[in-house]
């Protein structure tokens, strides 16, 4: 138990920048406050022991601004930045090296007692204000982008932007090692929307060329026409 807490302590520092030394993570940091209380959460959660972990939740909740149901999951070096907004359900399953920013949403869609919260695999970074809703299935290695909504399975190695979020990059492909290492460059996701309105804009001078070109063709016969009538009158004349 302590080499997990020492590394949800030392994971702030791989992964925030801003994290100058161990006092201000521990005293400043409540994604971390909030993943030690969900630890102890969980172990009370576990053993039957519900109300007491539904307080310590609760408490963690008014404390840190992040909600993590006792009955969740959480794998090892587990990071929320920021933290404020996050809520994680009873049965939603969290791999090892997972990074969520603030405002993420783990939610369910049945009112039934049953699998109803995401699997989030290793190394899925989830941007801020993204929502994941159901018994979904993220991909290991793989990204969500900030503000994207959820609601279908996500390949390994795939990218996933839009409301309904959509795989943009990836689709399962296998990624170099090098490559699959976690990164927080979720603000450079590609765009579908600007993707297909630069497609549309592209297939537009196309035409505009074309018309261009056949206006260009339709005069010349015109002019051609009218040179060949002059040249009737004249042997007319």
């Amino acid at each position: 138990m302590w080499s997990i807490l020492k590394e949800d302590i030392r994971v702030a520092f791989e992964r925030d920048p801003a994290a100058r030394n161990l006092v201000e993570v521990l005293l400043c940091y409540p994604g971390v406050h909030a993943l030690l209380l969900h630890r102890l959460a969980h172990r009370l959660w576990r053993r039957g022991w519900r109300n007491p972990a539904r307080l310590v939740s609760h408490l963690s909740r008014f404390f840190t601004g992040v909600e993590i149901h006792p009955g969740a999951a959480v794998g090892r070096r587990f990071f929320i930045d920021h933290g404020m907004g996050v809520v994680i359900g009873e049965t939603s399953e969290i791999g090892d090296d997972v990074t969520l920013f603030q405002g993420v949403t783990l939610g369910g869609i049945s009112m039934r007692r049953e699998k109803r919260h995401p699997t989030v695999e290793d190394r899925v970074v989830i941007g801020a204000g993204a929502t994941v809703l159901g018994p979904v299935v993220v991909g290991r290695n793989s990204k969500i982008g900030s503000g994207s909504v959820v609601v279908k399975d996500v390949p390994e190695n795939s990218t996933v932007v839009g409301v309904p979020g959509k795989v943009v990059e990836g689709h399962g492909v296998h990624r170099d090692p090098v490559e699959s290492q976690i990164t927080l460059d979720h603000d450079r996701l590609p765009d579908p929307m600007a993707k297909s309105l630069s497609n549309l804009a592209e297939y537009i001078q196309k035409l505009e060329k074309r018309v261009n070109e056949l206006d260009a063709k339709q005069g010349g016969l015109e002019a051609r026409q009218r040179e060949e009538e002059q040249e009737v009158r004249r042997y007319k004349n």
